[in-house]
């Protein structure tokens, strides 16, 4: 008996010293020795709360604001087109295929509204050769469009449609796009697909693919792996925003069909593009006519110049802004409207997107002398 009332006050003593000793240790540091000795799961960077992203309210933004286009031929303009076959072939340019494809053409392709007003966005080549332009919204409303002007460089062209208040897509500085980011490519490819969304990454920037056909090409695309066909032509690629970051333009195939990589018009050059249209109309690139090298020191001690930077110009092309100004071979240009020429690309991103009737001043270093030349550049050279 002795011993059991010993045990229960033991017992007792013992809880009561457990209680205390639980009571004195600090809350933080009980819960932290509560805790389960297993590993937790986490992310390094990502709070696992958060819903993953996609492409939602991106889709619901964009897809009211690309249209379908269809662009043909009036038979007039077939005509005309078949009269200047014949002319060719009288002068021995003959085209062998003018006789099978002699009737009016057709295409379809996409466009984006970016305003309101009805301004839309395309590629000059779905348009280019079309006299009647049809534009289809995602409400099945059709309007005739107007042609205010194309670049071929580019291969941009703008429309403008008889309406207001319609849903269009704001355009995003392309300049802060990063490789790896996630987009989404919004069109009609096959023409009969309306309103399709891709998506992909962006997967280079600035590829230069020698695809535009024209003399004057300027090519910066975007290229990404988000899956365009035929018919997305002037679509919008867009980022998880729902803002416009190129107009898709081409794909990269073996088969005429998509194969891993298209590539799209970056927003800034549509924003200029469009804006020189709407001052200028269609739009026809302009060059200075010079050829030479960007001066260098090997090339500086074989021909002994006396300047150690700038363009060195071998040869004026006749006919050229260049000529007409005064420009000679032997000059060297140390400026072109103000800013410092020190390689070919100094110069070049002053005339890339100059045009026809344009005034560039160059700075120019000849027999010792600085000189300013005021050159107009001048069609075709």
């Amino acid at each position: 008996m002795q011993k059991l009332i010993s045990l229960i006050l033991a017992g007792i003593i013992g809880g009561l010293i457990a209680v205390a000793v639980t009571s004195y240790i600090p809350k933080e540091q009980s819960q932290q020795s509560n805790m389960s000795p297993h590993a937790v799961l986490t992310s390094a960077g990502y709070d696992m709360n958060v819903e993953a992203f996609d492409f939602v309210s991106a889709a619901e933004i964009v897809t009211p604001a690309v249209v379908h286009i269809t662009a043909s031929e009036s038979q007039a303009l077939a005509y005309q087109r078949k009269q200047e076959r014949q002319s060719n072939r009288n002068r021995n340019f003959w085209d062998p295929f003018g006789d099978f494809f002699g009737g009016p053409r057709e295409g379809t392709g996409s466009g984006v509204v970016i305003s309101e007003d009805g301004y839309i966005v395309t590629n000059n080549h779905v348009v280019a050769d079309a006299d009647i332009i049809n534009v289809a919204l995602t409400d099945k409303k059709t309007y005739q469009a107007v042609k205010i002007g194309t670049d071929p460089s580019t291969d941009l062209a703008l429309l403008k449609i008889d309406a207001t208040g319609l849903p269009h897509v704001l355009l995003a500085d392309s300049d802060k796009v990063k490789v790896g980011e996630w987009v989404a490519a919004v069109g009609n490819p096959f023409s009969y697909l309306e309103s399709t969304v891709t998506a992909g990454i962006v997967s280079a920037i600035g590829r230069d693919i020698d695809i535009i056909k024209d003399k004057y090409n300027i090519e910066e695309f975007i290229q990404t792996d988000a899956a365009i066909n035929p018919g997305n032509s002037g679509g919008a690629l867009v980022n998880v925003n729902g803002e416009l970051i190129g107009i898709n333009t081409a794909i990269a195939t073996p088969t005429g069909v998509y194969a891993g990589y298209s590539f799209a018009v970056p927003s800034n050059i549509v924003k200029r593009i469009i804006s020189d249209i709407k001052q200028n109309g269609n739009i026809e690139r302009g060059r200075l006519g010079i050829e030479g090298f960007e001066i260098d020191a090997e090339n500086q001690s074989e021909l002994n110049l006396k300047k150690s930077k700038g363009f060195y110009v071998e040869n004026v092309l006749k006919g050229s802004g260049a000529q007409f100004a005064g420009v000679l071979p032997g000059d060297i240009i140390t400026k072109v409207d103000s800013k410092d020429v020190n390689t070919f690309d100094d110069l070049y991103e002053i005339i890339e997107y100059a045009k026809v009737g344009d005034k560039i001043k160059l700075g120019v270093f000849r027999k010792n002398k600085e000189l300013e030349i005021d050159v107009y550049l001048r069609k075709g050279i």
